[in-house]
């Protein structure tokens, strides 16, 4: 049974703006279904041009891209509230992949439909604006990652990015975050190798700032962390808006 959005559950975080009851009466009537989808799940493919764009109601997944010798880069990491496909509601095709990690349950929204946020619903395609606009900056501060930090100031990086999200998005307990990712997953982000992130995070569990095991992430001494990472206040603790 799909979710009616007057309900939906990620309405009541603290980390999205809230919505007029003319934005969430225009919302039912955009969303046209749910998706749910299993693990290793391909959701958008690169090339491709998706006749649907989709909200993460929950669940995580990955943005990546691939280069013809199957070398990947991943792009970022999904959690809920995340609004994917954007990019080929717009364009020819789809720049990158995305693929669920987790169960994951999507809101489906039709391409075909997307342009009457632009006609009709001003604030709404204000909003779309500014998820790319935070997007964008994201990505900025993960270039000059990968082109300026050291491997140990890079993971301190991307763990605390993480860590922001999940905890305004109420997935952590106490100081511990259930992370499905591989470590892998950390190292095409980052730029590194498998062996080189492994061996960075040891360095984070000796100095006592993280710790991640058995798919859980453990957040020992954030502020040491940020600190190491020489991160400013984050895009993804401003409060945004849910489409």
């Amino acid at each position: 049974m799909s979710t009616d959005c007057l309900n939906c559950p990620l309405r009541s975080l603290s980390i999205f703006s809230e919505m007029t009851a003319a934005e969430v009466d225009f919302m039912r009537q955009f969303k046209s279904g749910e998706l749910r989808v299993a693990p290793g799940t391909p959701i958008l493919s690169e090339t491709s041009r998706s006749p649907q764009l989709f909200t993460v109601l929950s669940g995580m997944g990955l943005r990546y891209k691939t280069l013809p010798d199957g070398r990947r880069q991943v792009i970022n990491f999904l959690m809920p509230g995340d609004f994917i496909g954007l990019q080929g509601a717009v364009a020819a095709e789809m720049g990158h992949s995305v693929v669920a990690s987790t169960d994951m349950t999507l809101c489906v929204f039709q391409r075909s439909e997307f342009l009457s946020l632009f006609q009709s619903e001003p604030q709404r395609a204000y909003d779309v604006t500014w998820l790319a606009a935070t997007e964008e900056h994201f990505l900025g501060e993960a270039l000059a990652s990968i082109g300026q930090r050291s491997a140990i100031e890079r993971v301190a990086w991307g763990l605390s990015q993480i860590w922001e999200r999940a905890n305004r998005l109420k997935l952590t307990e106490g100081d511990t975050l259930d992370f499905p990712f591989r470590q892998q997953d950390l190292a095409d982000t980052l730029g590194l190798s498998l062996v080189h992130t492994n061996k960075t995070l040891a360095k984070l569990r000796e100095r006592e700032l993280a710790t991640w095991t058995d798919r859980k992430l453990r957040i020992i001494d954030l502020a040491g962390l940020r600190g190491l990472a020489m991160a400013g206040k984050g895009a993804c603790l401003a409060e945004r808006p849910l489409m």
